[in-house]
């Protein structure tokens, strides 16, 4: 049961980055590269979309999932670089994702007595 957990959590996390990171770029590319209000709106949405996917974690405390899912924000973002605007991380780069990835697991999955 522990497993389906963990998994499930994991797709959470993974599909909110999707929408934050996604709808974060959206308006990025909205604004700064002037391609209008549809994609700022649709950033918006995804954004908004976050929220509610962040609710769905198995684990109640919204600081301990806020705080998790920043170690998948940094590596997402990353990897989100890396596939829509080709660029390339560096070691130091690739060890902090890393390190936050670790950080993530510890503050998420660590054995807590209850």
């Amino acid at each position: 049961m522990l497993i389906v957990l963990v998994v499930r959590s994991i797709a959470l996390f993974l599909l909110a980055a999707l929408f934050e990171i996604g709808g974060a770029w959206l308006v990025w590319q909205g604004v700064r590269e002037h391609r209008g209000w549809a994609w700022i709106g649709a950033g918006i949405v995804a954004l908004g979309a976050y929220g509610f996917v962040a609710t769905g974690q198995p684990d109640g405390h919204f600081g301990r999932v806020l705080a998790a899912y920043g170690g998948i924000f940094v590596a997402g973002s990353i990897i989100w670089g890396v596939i829509a605007d080709g660029y390339r991380p560096d070691r130091y780069d690739i060890a902090g994702a890393v390190i936050c990835l670790a950080g993530m697991a510890v503050i998420m999955y660590a054995p807590r007595h209850r």
